[in-house]
């Protein structure tokens, strides 16, 4: 959600060589995309493959064994027109936001914050959402402002955009691989404060009383699905999902459900 997110775990990198590997053994052990009966060329025949860092809730995480969250209901819609099945691969942030995933994924929907740094590596469908940053703190730390958290215990997501903003204030903070580590950490108190965007933390504070939102900052962020660049053909499909999600007002359901009034 990002300059944004993790550092190739062994797990991560596992799973996306294990795409890459479906991309070359599809189609007969050619590395030629197959249609989908919707006639779009996608990686692995009648799969739509998805990479997106889970967990990142509630944008993406598991429940229930199944990957669930505001970006897999967008992904299942994207998969949906395309006549495909969804094919959800775990990957690194890392991975999907300098476009390495792409080798092995034919979109990723992961809270991709839309920057021109990665706009010169990979394409970007229409935005779906707006989602500036925020710094969470606890009520204990005395922290009411950006000035007030340095020489605390900060902590963010590596290679996100809240990552890059405290490094641009100052902030010598914690890294974490993932959210999910991040908030625990929040919530344990062996950190101070967290900066990273709205919508995920706030989310993860909404039922946390002894954490509070303490100040937001206008980074103008908007998210959007990344493609492969060139891929013309996919980003038209894509797009034509969000407009039909958008006007039919599927999309504003799913905000409701995942967020309701707590990334206000």
């Amino acid at each position: 959600m990002q300059i944004s997110r993790s550092v190739m775990s062994g797990t991560k990198i596992a799973a996306v060589l294990a795409a890459g590997a479906l991309a070359l053994t599809a189609c007969g052990g050619s590395s030629t995309p197959a249609a989908s009966d919707s006639g779009l060329k996608l990686i692995n025949a009648g799969k739509l493959t998805v990479c997106s860092d889970i967990p990142y809730e509630p944008f993406e995480f598991q429940k229930d064994g199944k990957n669930v969250g505001f970006d897999m209901d967008i992904a299942a819609e994207v998969a949906k027109d395309a006549k495909a099945e969804l094919n959800v691969v775990d990957s690194s942030f890392e991975a999907i936001e300098t476009g390495t995933a792409l080798t092995g994924c034919d979109v990723s929907i992961s809270s991709i914050s839309i920057t021109d740094v990665r706009k010169s590596v990979m394409d970007f469908s229409s935005p779906y959402m707006d989602d500036d940053l925020t710094l969470v703190a606890s009520s204990s730390s005395g922290i009411s402002n950006i000035d007030g958290a340095k020489g605390k215990k900060v902590g963010v997501q590596q290679a996100t955009t809240g990552a890059q903003y405290a490094k641009d204030k100052g902030i010598d903070a914690q890294q974490f691989e993932d959210s999910g580590l991040l908030v625990q950490a929040l919530k344990a108190g062996t950190i101070d404060a967290a900066i990273g965007n709205q919508s995920v933390l706030a989310y993860a504070i909404k039922d946390e009383s002894n954490i509070k939102r303490v100040e937001d900052y206008a980074t103008g962020e908007k998210l959007g699905i990344s493609i492969k660049k060139g891929n013309t053909a996919m980003a038209d499909a894509v797009n034509a999902t969000l407009k039909r999600i958008t006007d039919d007002g599927t999309l504003k359901k799913f905000e409701t459900t995942w967020f309701g009034e707590a990334a206000k």
